[in-house]
């Protein structure tokens, strides 16, 4: 700052530079995370909220769910495949990946695999020219969708499966789809293994050690090599589980934290495990709520009828998304090739209810307190929840694990729908909170949850009301949020 002779101006000055330094804020140190936390590439997982799953193989057209493995690779024979349609249509309804079962439980191939014969080069398709594999990786890519496989460790058609050879054979197919078919953002792992089969030539059953029978490490520290980003879903993980069930929800207490060695096939007790997650997990691996818009996961013409409503899917998202996992919504394929008119219809209605009812973001605009904030800075308030910046959020103290937050709207507002998000990249905090609505005289309860995690969304009695009070009750350590929205 210059200085002048004139006393006044020096004054002057001297008064600014004080109003200045009141201003400036103390530095407050920022929340201590709390263990275990997301990977980076498990934090955009979250973000991603809806992938598609695709099922399609011989089973398609022999109207199976498990194939046998002696199908014929002349019955894989789609007339008007198009994935672009696929992807168009999963696109508009908001999905953002796509997972394709390159190879089912039956061990054929949508891939012209070198190490079979038990592939789409057998089939028809494309006079045995076809690459779905590579049509639908190509298609995600132009359209901004990431792309993930399955390939079923199971193999009812291969000769050696059981044997010591068949594990050099899965993951010489493995080094095939990491290698050939771009990045690959998840892989799928499915807990089916072992039993009756063809293999190779001879209906008979055959077992196998589950533990150690596919020396899971080995073989996932080799595809790691070849793509360091990639999740794998199995029922334990590593990076994502299972949910336990297939009929499209988690647990209303849903823990993205597990501890893995606790977990193993036939355990007592593993579904409910896998559906609510542990509170003292030691690993951050969040459930993927897995369903299909039809009973079977396979394309069946009698089953053209049964299609999910539109309703049905939104009360599922409700039930997954809404309750912090991610939703993986399977959408069979027909036998021309193409998702049929009836998915079709079902998933434009949905994304029509999912449009109408989170058009108007209530919160927008209203004014926000807490009743503690972190240090009493400016960085930690509770303006931070209504900000739309993914990054900025609202803590308390270290001390204090229980606080509200009151949210008043512009003017008296119908609210039906509250959304709450955790700042996860910190921990998953809050273990039980409650929500409040005024009706002018007195606050009336309205909700009450357990967890929040990523994303958690509360179905309340629809009602006017001017203010909203949210109240975290119980919290592991300082609860730090970074986003509310009122619909």
């Amino acid at each position: 700052m210059r200085l002048f002779s004139t006393k006044g101006i020096i004054s002057f000055c001297f008064i600014a530079s004080i109003v200045v330094s009141c201003k400036t804020e103390v530095n407050v140190a920022p929340p201590e995370p709390v263990y275990p936390v997301p990977s980076d590439n498990q934090l955009a997982w979250h973000e991603m909220e809806m992938n598609a799953f695709i099922h399609f193989t011989t089973n398609t057209f022999t109207d199976l769910e498990w194939g046998y493995g002696d199908e014929k690779e002349s019955i894989f024979n789609p007339t008007a495949l198009d994935v672009d349609q696929w992807v168009t249509n999963i696109k508009e309804t908001g999905f953002k990946g796509i997972i394709l079962t390159c190879k089912h439980h039956d061990g054929f191939c949508l891939w012209p695999s070198q190490f079979t014969e038990h592939s789409i080069k057998k089939s028809p398709y494309k006079n045995g020219q076809g690459d779905i594999v590579k049509e639908l990786s190509d298609a995600c890519k132009r359209d901004g969708l990431k792309f993930g496989v399955y390939l079923s460790p199971w193999d009812r058609n291969h000769k050696d499966y059981g044997n010591p050879d068949y594990i050099l054979y899965y993951r010489n197919q493995i080094k095939e789809l990491f290698t050939n078919y771009g990045d690959i953002f998840e892989m799928w792992f499915d807990g089916a293994n072992g039993g009756t089969g063809y293999y190779g030539g001879a209906r008979e059953s055959r077992s196998i050690d589950r533990e150690t029978y596919y020396d899971w490490p080995t073989t996932l520290r080799q595809i790691r090599e070849l793509q360091p980003n990639v999740l794998f879903f199995s029922d334990a993980g590593p990076d994502i589980r299972w949910v336990g069930n297939e009929r499209g929800f988690v647990n209303e207490t849903n823990w993205n934290t597990i501890t893995p060695d606790t977990l193993y096939a036939g355990k007592s007790g593993i579904n409910k495990l896998l559906n609510t997650g542990s509170i003292d997990g030691t690993k951050w691996i969040p459930a993927e709520v897995d369903v299909s818009i039809r009973p079977g996961w396979f394309y069946h013409e009698k089953e053209d009828s049964m299609v999910k409503t539109p309703e049905e899917l939104f009360e599922i998202y409700l039930t997954s998304v809404g309750r912090g996992s991610l939703l993986l919504l399977n959408i069979p394929p027909d036998k021309r090739g193409l998702i049929h008119e009836n998915d079709i219809k079902s998933l434009k209605g949905f994304r029509k209810i999912l449009d109408e009812t989170f058009a108007n973001n209530l919160a927008a605009g209203s004014k926000i307190m807490a009743s503690n904030y972190r240090g009493k800075s400016e960085k930690y308030a509770a303006t931070n929840l209504i900000d739309n910046k993914k990054d900025s959020h609202w803590a308390t103290d270290d001390d204090t694990i229980a606080a509200n937050l009151e949210i008043s709207l512009k003017k008296p507002q119908l609210v039906s729908y509250i959304l709450l998000q955790e700042q996860i990249k910190l921990g998953q905090r809050v273990k039980s909170f409650s929500v409040e609505t005024w009706d002018g005289k007195k606050w009336v309860a309205a909700a009450t949850g357990t967890t929040i995690g990523y994303k958690r969304i509360l179905k309340i009695d629809p009602v006017t009301t001017s203010k909203i009070r949210v109240n975290i009750l119980e919290a592991k350590a300082s609860p730090v949020l970074n986003n509310i929205e009122l619909y």
